[in-house]
């Protein structure tokens, strides 16, 4: 069966499920997008790797990632293998001393990880024909990602405060663990620094 190479196009609030988040992939050669609902600490590992933060201890993932460095263990890519009753199915296709194995995952946990490997995330057609879905407006997706958008309370706040402030605070909110607000911040900073550009 011939597998269809994804990536993930946007990070946003689930629509259909309160307290939920959706993660969309979209095909790289192609216009369908796969929209998941995950968990909000699943979706919190997601952003925080697509952001390259660095907490000051490792969150699961990367404690996961960190014992498959130690043993040598390379992931190769992810494959979302099936779709169940509307429930997603992923597996981790693993290699170690030449040989490969697998893994089942979460789809959520697979893409957190998929994320901190920088691995390639694959499915198949048959999915991709029953969830996959076509969005013409890439505005909407590009609006859906963690890092462009924030509160207006937020947005306020980190307005008035000075890049060295800034800085500052993101240092304060990572040492909390507030991995949220941390994007919020690395959002502004990265704001400011295109407009100087």
């Amino acid at each position: 069966m011939k597998k269809i190479e994804l990536e993930i196009v946007a990070l946003s609030h689930s629509v259909t499920q309160s307290h939920n988040y959706a993660v969309v992939l979209g095909e790289i050669d192609g216009k369908r997008r796969l929209p998941i609902v995950i968990g909000g600490f699943e979706a919190q590992a997601i952003a925080v790797a697509m952001e390259r933060m660095k907490p000051n201890r490792p969150l699961t993932h990367d404690l996961f990632k960190n014992t498959m460095d130690s043993f040598t263990i390379e992931l190769k890519e992810i494959v979302i293998n099936n779709l169940l009753d509307g429930i997603f199915y992923a597996k981790l296709v693993c290699l170690k001393d030449g040989e490969v194995f697998e893994v089942d995952s979460r789809t959520s946990d697979a893409i957190a990880m998929a994320v901190r490997f920088d691995c390639p995330i694959y499915t198949f057609g048959f999915i991709m024909d029953e969830a996959g879905v076509i969005i013409e407006n890439t505005d909407v997706e590009q609006q859906a990602l963690p890092t462009k958008k924030r509160p207006k309370k937020a947005k306020t706040s980190l307005d008035s405060m000075s890049i060295s402030d800034l800085n500052e605070e993101l240092q304060t909110v990572l040492d909390k663990e507030d991995y949220e607000k941390a994007a919020r911040i690395r959002d502004e900073i990265n704001k400011r620094k295109e407009t100087d550009d």
